[in-house]
């Protein structure tokens, strides 16, 4: 089976990110939860053209990605689950809860670190909040998270499904939980004690430092809960408030070849968790 899932990662991949994409983005225009600031014309545009430059580079670096890195340890039967004595669908389960517990983590030194935030913050400088937020991310935070994810794999001994799970509902959760979709408010509030919900994430994505340094989580919301960085709504409401950085409002300004840049070149607003 690892080697079927090896060789239709990318397909399995591609079609749930597709299926994804087309549904939160028909409950984006049937039910929107806020007014965009600006059309899909402006900021569509960067924010797909930096998911297409981010894959094919990490394509062309690592042609099998996180899971061909566990098909490598399955192999070799490197890491702790393959050195356990349980059923499979427990290292499974097992896997994949710890890697989003992993990505929970990732998120929060990736806020709390100076050089990491500057890598960050292109995701934080959207100033609308739809389902292409979700994969606005630079290409260097990409790649750092791929060689983090890389070790988690290898010293977890993560089974090839178990990998394979974790990156399809991470992508898709990512997805759905920036997408500007309204929920009844008593959806909202049943699901957000399991998984991150837009309205939980939203809050995130302020330009409050207090808000911005909250809710990391990405599929899991158990996490924030535990770790204390659960904010339950934006002080302004989340009709009201202001999503993005202070030193970026103007969607029109920031192309894609700003954001691959900005990193280097552009200090901008937006302290780091330690700077609070």
């Amino acid at each position: 089976m690892n080697e079927w899932l090896l060789a239709h990662e990318g397909l399995i991949r591609l079609g749930f990110f597709l299926g994804v994409f087309v549904a939160m983005a028909v409950w984006e225009v049937r039910a929107p939860r806020r007014r965009p600031s600006f059309n899909r014309k402006t900021r569509w545009p960067t924010n797909l053209g930096i998911v297409v430059f981010n894959t094919l580079l990490l394509r062309a670096l690592f042609p099998f990605a996180a899971v061909g890195m566990a098909w490598t340890v399955e192999r070799h039967q490197w890491g702790l689950f393959h050195n356990l004595d349980i059923p499979y669908a427990i290292k499974v389960i097992g896997a994949t809860v710890a890697l989003d517990l992993l990505i929970y983590l990732q998120h929060v030194v990736f806020h709390a670190v100076p050089v990491l935030w500057r890598l960050h913050m292109v995701h934080h400088t959207d100033v609308d909040f739809d389902v292409t937020t979700g994969n606005r991310f630079h290409t260097a935070e990409i790649l750092v998270s791929m060689l983090i994810k890389a070790g988690a794999i290898s010293a977890l001994g993560a089974p090839c499904l178990a990998v394979l799970i974790f990156e399809v509902m991470l992508n898709a959760g990512a997805m759905f939980n920036h997408a500007n979709v309204k929920l009844p408010e008593r959806a909202d509030r049943i699901l957000r004690w399991f998984v991150v919900t837009p309205d939980m994430h939203r809050v995130h994505h302020s330009n409050l430092p207090s808000e911005t340094h909250s809710n990391f989580g990405f599929n899991l919301s158990i996490w924030d809960r535990i770790l204390r960085t659960y904010r339950e709504n934006p002080a302004a409401g989340h009709e009201r408030m202001t999503i993005g950085l202070t030193a970026w409002r103007d969607a029109r300004r920031l192309k894609l070849p700003r954001l691959i840049r900005m990193p280097f070149v552009e200090r901008g607003s937006g302290d780091p968790l330690v700077r609070r």
